[in-house]
C-alpha cells in the first residue's frame, strides 16, 4: 500500500503548493481535505469526534492514496457519498467501496453514470446522517442534472461541500444552452439566499473560498454568464 502522507493541522484549505493533506478541527468533527490525480480533484473525509463515523466525499483517484489516509485518520469509514457523475471525481469509487465494504450514495439523476450502483439515491432535501453529523442534501441543476452539495452545521458555522458547483470565483462549468441560467439561479437561491456570510465553501477543485467572499459577485457572474 502507498506510504501515508503526513496531515498537516494547519488548514488553510490551498493545497496548490504541496499534496499534504490538511485538517480542519471543528466542534463536532474534522474534516480532512486531499488533493489526487491530474486533475487535482478533492477529496474529504468528515469525521464525527463523537462516534468516528467517517463520510468520505469523492472517491476521485488515486485509490492507493486514499486507502492510505484512511488507515491513518483515527475513526471507521461508514459511508461513500459522489457529488455528481463526472469521471474524474469517481475513478477511485469502486476500488475505495471495495476496500472498506461500506455504503455509497450519490444523486438520484447522476446514479446510473457511476461505476458503483450507488446504496442510497439522494434527492433535494434529504439529510445525510453519519454518526451524530447530519448533512442537508442541496440539488443543484447545470454542472451536471444530479450534482448534490452537502451543508453541515457545526455551531454557527455551516460548512458547505459543492462538488463543481461552486467554487472562487463563479459557479461551475457548463455546456447546454440554458444550463448556465439554471445553474445560477440554484446556487443563488439555494446556497446564497439560504446560508449567511460565514459559510464555508469546499469546492471539487482548488481552494476554498466563503459565501461572504463570493456574495458580491453575483451580478458579475450573470452578467458575464460563466
Amino acid at each position: 500500500m502507498t506510504a501515508a502522507a503526513p496531515i498537516s493541522d494547519t488548514y488553510t484549505g490551498d493545497l496548490s503548493e504541496s499534496k499534504t493533506p490538511q485538517r480542519r478541527t471543528l466542534d463536532s468533527a474534522t474534516i480532512v481535505k486531499l488533493s489526487v490525480g491530474p486533475m487535482d480533484n478533492n477529496v474529504y473525509v468528515v469525521t464525527s469526534r463523537a462516534t468516528g463515523d467517517q463520510l468520505i466525499i469523492d472517491a476521485a483517484n488515486d485509490g492507493d492514496t486514499i486507502a492510505a489516509l484512511l488507515e491513518q485518520l483515527p475513526g471507521t469509514p461508514a459511508l461513500i457519498f459522489t457529488t455528481h457523475q463526472h469521471f474524474d471525481h469517481w475513478q477511485a469509487l469502486e476500488q475505495i467501496a471495495e476496500a472498506t465494504g461500506v455504503p455509497t450514495t450519490a444523486g438520484r439523476l447522476d446514479a446510473a453514470e457511476l461505476p458503483v450502483t450507488p446504496d442510497r439515491l439522494v434527492d433535494d432535501g434529504d439529510v445525510i446522517s453519519v454518526g451524530d453529523l447530519s448533512f442537508d442534501a442541496i440539488h443543484l441543476v447545470g454542472h451536471t442534472p444530479g450534482s448534490i452539495a452537502l451543508a453541515l452545521t457545526d455551531g454557527d458555522t455551516v460548512h458547505l461541500f459543492t462538488g463543481d458547483s461552486l467554487f472562487p470565483g463563479g459557479v461551475g462549468k457548463t455546456w447546454q444552452p440554458g444550463d448556465f441560467d439554471t445553474l445560477i439561479d440554484d446556487v443563488s437561491t439555494k446556497i446564497f439566499d439560504r446560508y449567511p456570510d460565514s459559510t464555508v465553501v469546499y469546492p471539487g477543485h482548488g481552494k476554498d473560498t466563503t459565501l461572504g467572499a463570493e456574495r458580491g459577485s453575483l451580478p458579475e457572474w450573470r452578467e458575464r454568464g460563466w
